[in-house]
């Protein structure tokens, strides 16, 4: 659909919407609608830094995201939303943006942009039914596939008609059509836009205490990179068990299967499994994790779509899966402690990865991440964060990454 279409088609649905209203009704509607409404207001200034193997030059990034938008309440079981984001460079651009043509600088992908972020029409009058009709944000469990890149300043959206029922006790069903895919690489960019005859389905139970369930199917099918439309179908489920006041069990494990679809010209056939383990005591927490991504020697198990720094290691030395595949061991260890007065919280972590082949089981490197952050009682929140790859003989380039951040979300 294009751009054009996806306008008319929100025009057509307002207009069948609303077009039987009569003048004093349909305005006093409206008029609630807007006074029920709430404004975004969403400010991130970051300073990052990047040292890698391989440039003469390290990176330096000083950027601002500012996202501005307005959403209504409910008129008729809708509800409109719109955002506008702008990522600006503070100062010299020291950094390839991804966009800039600095070749000769590390990857630090925020490029200077302005779009329309989100822009989309909410109807609820269906009991138990959300139906999201235009530009929005979309994330699905752990974001491990859908998700939006929400570390970088330029989240990634989708323009999408999404349906979302609980109509059964305890279970979510969740259906998207995904017409295209905005990356966080920004308009400028040949890669900043998947056109996309996607189809995204979730459907998740969570009707015992602690315990969610999920079972997918994410048949992606994107124009601008045919290696990476694949179906992807899996489970995951996750636990938590409260053993005492002060003691809590963590459990996760996830098991995917991807094969080719749509314009993939290749024969893929791939595994995912995930396990984790965690514990936490009082404001310390612990756990353990092992997550596999195998490769068949030429492809390795895609996730185009997913929010890719949460996983295998803040560096981002692997943000595509290695033709041989990866095994991912990391062992975590955080402390968080509530605060009275200006500070309300403070919480850090550090996180270690070990990376080998999944075929062949050869080293890929090591790696060291480290969080603090500071949540003050006036909505801002202060972040220091470090992450240092080294990589083996078979691995990427070693680097170390550093990141100095403010954010206000209101």
């Amino acid at each position: 659909m294009t751009r054009a279409g996806r306008g008319g088609l929100l025009g057509g649905v307002a207009a069948l919407c609303f077009g039987g209203l009569q003048g004093p009704a349909l305005a006093d509607e409206i008029g609630a609608a807007l006074m029920n409404g709430k404004p975004i207001i969403d400010a991130r200034a970051r300073a990052e830094f990047v040292d890698q193997d391989g440039f003469a030059e390290d990176a330096e990034a000083y950027t601002l995201r500012a996202r501005l938008g307005f959403e209504t309440g409910e008129a008729y079981g809708f509800s409109f939303l719109g955002e506008f984001e702008s990522v600006i460079s503070l100062g010299p651009e020291k950094y390839n943006s991804t966009a800039n043509g600095k070749a000769n600088y590390p990857v630090i992908a925020d490029p200077e942009d302005m779009e329309l972020n989100r822009l989309q029409l909410t109807y609820k009058s269906i009991p138990d039914t959300a139906a999201v009709l235009g530009r929005q944000r979309i994330i699905l469990d752990d974001a491990r596939f859908i998700g939006n890149v929400g570390w970088r300043q330029n989240e990634q959206t989708f323009d999408a008609a999404l349906v979302r029922n609980a109509s059964l006790p305890g279970l979510t069903a969740t259906y998207a059509y995904i017409d295209q895919v905005n990356r966080i690489f920004s308009r400028e960019s040949a890669q900043g836009t998947f056109d996309s005859d996607s189809h995204i389905i979730n459907v998740n139970y969570g009707g015992i205490e602690g315990l969610s369930v999920s079972g997918f199917g994410y048949l992606l099918d994107l124009e601008e990179a045919p290696a990476l439309s694949t179906a992807t179908y899996g489970v995951r489920g996750a636990y938590k068990a409260e053993l005492s006041p002060d003691w809590s069990l963590n459990l996760a494990g996830s098991y995917a299967h991807q094969e080719d679809y749509g314009s993939n010209p290749a024969s893929v056939s791939l595994d995912y499994y995930m396990a984790k383990a965690g514990a936490s005591y009082g404001g310390f927490s612990g756990g353990l994790g092992y997550e596999v991504l195998e490769g068949d020697g030429t492809l390795g198990f895609s996730t185009p779509l997913a929010t890719l720094h949460a996983f295998q290691g803040w560096a981002d030395a692997f943000l595509t899966t290695p033709a041989d595949g990866i095994e991912d061991f990391s062992a975590s260890l955080g402390y968080a402690v509530p605060l009275d007065g200006f500070v309300k919280k403070i919480g850090t972590s550090v996180i270690w990865h070990d990376f080998r082949s999944e075929r062949g089981s050869g080293g890929l490197g090591q790696e060291l991440d480290l969080v603090l952050n500071a949540f003050l009682d006036n909505g801002i929140t202060l972040t220091a964060k470090y992450a240092g790859f080294d990589g083996d003989a078979a691995g990427p380039a070693d680097r170390d990454k550093v990141w100095f951040q403010i954010a206000y979300s209101y």
